[in-house]
């Protein structure tokens, strides 16, 4: 497997910024790493290992970030407007630093999927949301779509447009429905297994109904945990069956 490591100074986010890449050929598929972790994480947790046959085949190359949940929500003693700042700073770090590398490696007309597990589904539901544009469908692993799960009681307006759950009840833009109705792949997942939320699944495909959003949702057995044994089986499973 082609493995690629690469970092630049990000003015968005005014740090380096690295990022992981796999394979040679195929669709984009973009990790969002969960909670405060890192662009190596899927790596560490073997996900990558999991992948290989679908990415040594060329049906897709891997391309993972850094989170900065650390320098945000994460961030013990910073105050919640700082938070949101930053997060926001981080969301455009990925549309107009990541998406154009993106474009540079795989070619300008190549699908961009986004998909995390945890945390990382919420922000990867997010950014599609966002930018329906940009990406082309999402994979949300275990995710919850509320950011006040994450915000320790803060709420402001940056909280509730980073809070899919919250704002697209009242997303009546048709620029932004037209292009979110366009994709055929939104893929909401949960286990009922230890420390999963299925209802958060549940409830947000709801949403999505409301707004006549098609996507598909999977909840599967309480044999499948919140952790990684649950994402690294379900990830491939997906991708080779539904994309």
């Amino acid at each position: 497997m082609n493995r690629s490591l690469y970092k630049w100074y990000s003015p968005n986010l005014r740090q380096e910024m690295p990022i992981a890449s796999y394979g040679h050929y195929g669709f984009s598929l973009l990790l969002i790493p969960t909670a405060a972790a890192d662009y190596l994480e899927y790596e560490r947790f073997h996900l990558i290992e999991a992948l290989a046959p679908l990415i040594n085949a060329g049906k897709l190359k891997v391309y993972s970030v850094d989170s900065i949940n650390n320098q945000s929500w994460m961030h013990q003693s910073m105050e919640g407007a700082h938070k949101a700042i930053r997060q926001n700073e981080w969301n455009q770090y990925i549309f107009e630093e990541v998406i154009p590398y993106i474009k540079l490696n795989s070619g300008h007309d190549t699908p961009i999927y986004v998909t995390g597990a945890s945390f990382g589904a919420l922000h990867s539901m997010n950014l599609f949301l966002k930018r329906p544009d940009l990406f082309n469908g999402v994979i949300a692993m275990s995710g919850v779509y509320n950011l006040m799960e994450y915000t320790k009681g803060y709420y402001d307006e940056q909280v509730f447009f980073n809070s899919p759950a919250q704002y697209v009840p009242g997303l009546s833009d048709n620029w932004y429905l037209d292009h979110i109705r366009k994709s055929n792949h939104i893929h909401i997942f949960s286990g009922e297994g230890s420390y999963e939320d299925p209802n958060a699944a549940r409830y947000f495909g709801s949403v999505l109904y409301n707004k006549n959003i098609n996507y598909d949702l999977e909840i599967w057995g309480a044999e499948w945990p919140h952790d990684w044994q649950t994402w690294r089986t379900y990830l491939p499973y997906v991708l080779s069956h539904k994309f």
